[in-house]
């Protein structure tokens, strides 16, 4: 008779979707791993031989939704076109969109509590997200004196806090916006560009 749980041909990615269900009904942190076994037709046992506990399956899911994360900003970077501008706000947008759209993997990454810097595959992963945003950034303000060009780091930063908390507050927080949270997000990046002299006051 062949035991329960060897019939997957891919345990390790059953165990992680099983997980983004469960992290959707209880939160990253209010399951455990027999809930996840349970879920994905698989004895606890064979969890193990993935996963050395929950926290290692978290950061799985995490790194598959910054992989997921850095696409969707890519392609809607898409290398500064049409405009540096249009491409800058396209990857706000962007943000929010992947909130929306894959909520488990965007659990994992931001309310989790996993260190990113702790678990090196991870952290390659957020980083290649990160580096999108600040070519967009870079992209925008090359066309400043380098003296007078703010660091893209700096400004990049600033809007993912800003699109995070639009995230937070009025895709995930549940509180009513009172504009659409793209609009919310869109009139942000250009008063704070505007502060920043890089968009004309009229725009």
């Amino acid at each position: 008779m062949t035991r329960r749980g060897y019939h997957h041909g891919n345990l390790r990615q059953a165990l992680v979707d099983a997980a983004l269900g469960l992290i959707a009904e209880k939160g990253p942190q209010g399951f455990t791993l027999s809930e996840a076994a349970k879920k994905a037709d698989v004895t606890p046992a064979a969890v193990y031989r993935h996963f050395t506990g929950r926290d290692e399956l978290i950061v799985e899911i995490a790194r598959q939704g910054y992989d997921i994360f850095g696409a969707l900003m890519e392609f809607a970077f898409d290398d500064g076109k049409p405009t540096a501008l249009a491409a800058f706000e396209s990857v706000g947008r962007a943000y929010l969109a992947f909130a929306r759209k894959y909520p488990g993997h965007y659990q994992a990454m931001f309310e989790s509590g996993i260190s990113v810097q702790e678990h090196p595959d991870l952290d390659l992963a957020a980083r290649k997200a990160t580096d999108v945003l600040e070519r967009a950034a870079t992209r925008l303000s090359d066309h400043l004196p380098p003296e007078k060009r703010p660091p893209a780091s700096m400004f990049s930063a600033h809007m993912w806090a800003m699109a995070h908390g639009v995230v937070e507050l009025y895709t995930r927080g549940g509180r009513r916006a009172p504009f659409a949270p793209d609009d919310l997000l869109e009139t942000g990046i250009g008063i704070y560009l505007r502060g920043l002299g890089l968009l004309p006051q009229d725009r």
